[in-house]
């Protein structure tokens, strides 16, 4: 049962780690270089859309995590799997202190009601977020590591 768990919370941890990657690398890349409006519309849906689910995922994740650690204490690994949790944890508040208020914001703007400094608003999201991203990624490959 502890290997389903181990390798189930691995895999959750690693999707969530590709969404939130691809974000950063990909798709805002490509809302930012669409003409006009457009990317800051793109940017408002997805904060709307990624704003209902992340929350959820990343508790999931570390709720996974939390169990995990509780039901291996005493198996090896153990401790890279606490780190990973104590990571995810990082991850929870920076999104709670930084990003949500950005995103918060940014998701009920349209281009008649943004505000004028919306570009660096929406950069400073993304400087937190390739933070966030790099917390989520060494969690991640600890995951991995713990499952060795």
């Amino acid at each position: 049962m502890l290997n389903a768990l181990e390798v189930f919370t691995t895999v959750v941890v690693g999707v969530m780690v590709g969404v939130e990657f691809s974000v950063a690398f990909v798709i805002n890349p490509i809302l930012n270089a669409l003409p006009e409006d457009s990317g800051q519309l793109g940017r408002a849906h997805g904060g709307r859309m990624l704003g209902a689910v992340m929350p959820v995922w990343y508790l999931g994740s570390l709720a996974l995590v939390a169990g995990w650690a509780l039901a291996g204490w005493h198996h090896p690994g153990t401790g890279l799997v606490v780190t990973a949790g104590a990571l995810l944890i990082v991850s929870v508040v920076m999104s709670l202190l930084l990003l949500v208020p950005i995103n918060n914001r940014g998701k009920t703007w349209t281009p008649d009601n943004r505000p004028e400094d919306w570009k660096e608003q929406m950069n400073r999201w993304d400087r937190f977020h390739y933070v966030r991203v790099a917390v989520i990624i060494a969690a991640f490959a600890l995951l991995v590591a713990a499952l060795a």
